[in-house]
């Protein structure tokens, strides 16, 4: 299942939905601004309908058309734009991202996508899209056109390949609201980063006004096991560093953190196939891009602490 731009923009304006790549994940995409498309992503994920969902722009004018954008936020945009950084804005225009798209809340998502791919299909449309990765809710975002078709692909209209992801988990979200910065959910952009930018963020629990903040989230059929450095009878370890388990189910046998989170997901959903008792997981630095891994393994064994 495979289409060409043209014919996913031809989807969109219809109301049906879209698989997409990103440079983050799989999208599962539709028009921001109709109710009735963002409900059959809803339907089609099993989403909770308090979760709100993205809306992905073509550019930095589109965005502060949707969301009120000060001084802080076109520092980010221009820092990390187009690529994997969400800003969470007070909404400007809520007819063009719907309330339900926004969990009824005053707040809107923004993100400017780096994939190329993505960014043509949206450019083209001429309007913000949803799309919240294309997987089942719950489970483990795909990062192959073949792990979405598997997971949502029934629900699609159109599905455009863009090879890979290149990040393999989802966009850091941080929040303009109240003054300061906040850090809802951590990624690719790492939390130095951005602390480099604009100075100390803010300690604000704004968890609501993101995705991705389920106890139990991101997680492959087989219970995660974190913290682990052997594997019990059944188990599959994914490694880390030199040495450490099978190489086939490395995350990085060179402790490389951009491969590892490039590789978590796929490895996830490689070892559920192999019918494993459990996935057990080596060690992962807890800093730049490990803080992203660690908050999504902890959240795939469902303990966030």
């Amino acid at each position: 299942m495979t289409d060409t731009e043209d014919a996913c923009v031809e989807a969109l304006r219809a109301g049906r939905l879209v698989i997409l790549p990103t440079e983050t994940v799989y999208g599962l995409a539709a028009d921001a601004s109709r109710p009735e498309a963002v409900a059959a992503i809803f339907e089609a994920k099993g989403r909770p309908r308090f979760n709100p969902l993205i809306a992905h722009v073509s550019d930095y004018e589109q965005a502060a058309a949707i969301g009120q954008l000060d001084d802080t936020a076109r520092k980010l945009g221009e820092a990390f734009w187009p690529g994997p950084l969400t800003i969470v804005a007070p909404v400007r225009a809520a007819n063009r991202v719907c309330d339900l798209a926004r969990a009824g809340l005053d707040s809107v998502a923004l993100r400017i996508p780096g994939h190329p791919g993505a960014g043509a299909v949206i450019a083209a449309f001429g309007g913000p899209i949803v799309a919240p990765s294309a997987n089942r809710s719950g489970r483990p975002s795909p990062t192959t056109l073949a792990d979405a078709v598997d997971e949502t692909g029934t629900f699609a209209a159109a599905a455009l390949d863009g090879g890979p992801c290149s990040v393999g988990v989802e966009s850091t979200v941080v929040s303009i609201l109240g003054g300061g910065v906040s850090l809802l959910r951590p990624g690719a952009v790492t939390r130095a980063e951005i602390e480099a930018l604009v100075g100390p963020l803010v300690e604000r629990e704004q968890g609501h006004r993101s995705p991705g903040r389920l106890a139990v989230h991101y997680a492959p059929d087989a219970p995660v096991r974190i913290e682990a450095v052997a594997k019990g009878d059944g188990e599959i370890l994914l490694g880390f560093g030199p040495g450490v388990g099978d190489p086939r189910w490395s995350l990085s046998p060179t402790g490389d953190l951009r491969e590892a989170a490039a590789r978590l997901f796929r490895l996830f959903r490689e070892a559920d196939r192999e019918g494993p008792t459990g996935i057990a997981v080596s060690p992962i630095p807890d800093e730049g891009l490990g803080e992203a891994i660690n908050d999504r393994l902890r959240r795939a064994a469902g303990f966030v602490g």
